[in-house]
């Protein structure tokens, strides 16, 4: 997408939350959910509009590990890095998935067919090792189950 889309896209969401009691977030979730990522062009619209420096746009998207800055893979494969999951065995399944798609987290496969991120818990404690697969919970994650997901995903 041309920097002068990107542009005129991202104001167009920051025009429509601005209104909002404290609009950063929602808005850069909002930019997140319409490229995929936060552009670099998208940072300096928004802290224009919303009275913010640059920096403090910047530090906000490297602050929370949600926002992207650069797109995700075809697949997005959230492990909980809690430690409850790590008692339940997680630390294992992160190296798994590590040497399995060559990649630490917050990178994506060679290929784009998966993106690999942490997450600091997702709720199911009593079930874990725990992690997301392109949206849906998985509790009781186990090596095999791990390497099946992988498969599917091509990688």
């Amino acid at each position: 997408m041309a920097a002068t889309a990107t542009a005129q896209r991202t104001e167009e969401i920051v025009d429509g939350l601005a209104g909002l009691e404290g609009p950063l977030l929602p808005i850069l979730h909002a930019v997140q959910e319409a490229f995929g990522y936060v552009p670099d062009e998208a940072l300096p619209k928004i802290a224009e509009k919303l009275n913010l420096s640059r920096a403090e746009v910047h530090g906000v998207v490297s602050f929370y590990h949600d926002f992207r800055k650069e797109p995700a893979g075809r697949h997005v494969l959230k492990l909980c890095r809690a430690e409850a999951c790590q008692a339940q065995g997680a630390e294992a399944l992160v190296a798994q998935a590590k040497a399995r798609l060559g990649v630490e987290f917050h990178a994506t496969a060679k290929g784009g067919a998966v993106t690999l991120e942490p997450v600091f818990c997702l709720g199911l404690c009593a079930c874990g090792p725990a992690a997301m697969v392109d949206g849906k919970l998985i509790g009781r994650l186990g090596a095999a189950q791990l390497d099946a997901i992988l498969a599917e995903f091509g990688a």
